[in-house]
């Protein structure tokens, strides 16, 4: 298995009862696959992935990480539908990432290199991010509140010039985690 693919099953019914779905790589849309957006249960049996509520890598996005979430109140979800997603891509254990207030990477400019549960603790003055660079190896998952709370982005290496880069609808951004992939 490559560090870019992983394994995780989809279920129609809680605790793993029901229609099943398995997939080990990007899945853009589940309904292709003979499989209704309808998943109210989920096992990561390996790998980190980016599950999102739509088809085509779209809407809400949801990080799971290896574990078994018996019901989609666990994956923080307020709904059953689910419809497309990819493994993280995950190069190794370097992470390192620059938040900017403004777009196209201009005003403050800070950077981390570890979990931030909220940002303004560590002289990040402002709550909005408009533009990100991810280097080195990791993806990190940024949320709209501090503690890890709230929607959340993944970010993978690369550069992000405005919140819409990463399917924000604003740029609200409180506190930020590394992803670590468990394979």
């Amino acid at each position: 298995m490559s560090q870019y693919s992983g394994k995780i099953c989809f279920y129609e019914g809680r605790c793993f009862t029901g229609r099943k779905l398995e997939v080990y790589g990007d899945c853009d849309n589940f309904q292709d696959r003979g499989f209704m957006n309808r998943v109210n249960s989920i096992r990561v049996e390996s790998g980190a992935w980016i599950c999102y509520d739509h088809p085509d890598f779209r809407g809400q996005q949801y990080i799971l990480e290896r574990g078994e979430y018996p019901e989609f109140q666990r994956w923080n979800s307020h709904n059953d539908h689910m419809g497309s997603c990819k493994p993280i891509r995950m190069h190794g254990e370097h992470y390192r990432i620059e938040l900017f207030e403004g777009c196209n990477f201009s005003g403050q400019c800070f950077e981390m290199c570890d979990d931030c549960p909220f940002l303004q603790s560590r002289g990040y003055g402002r709550t909005c991010v408009n533009s990100v660079r991810v280097y080195g190896d990791g993806a990190w998952v940024m949320y709209e509140e501090p503690n890890f709370r709230g929607r959340m982005y993944i970010v993978e290496r690369g550069n992000y010039c405005c919140h819409n880069d990463w399917q924000a609808q604003n740029p609200n951004i409180q506190s930020i985690r590394r992803i670590v992939n468990y394979f």
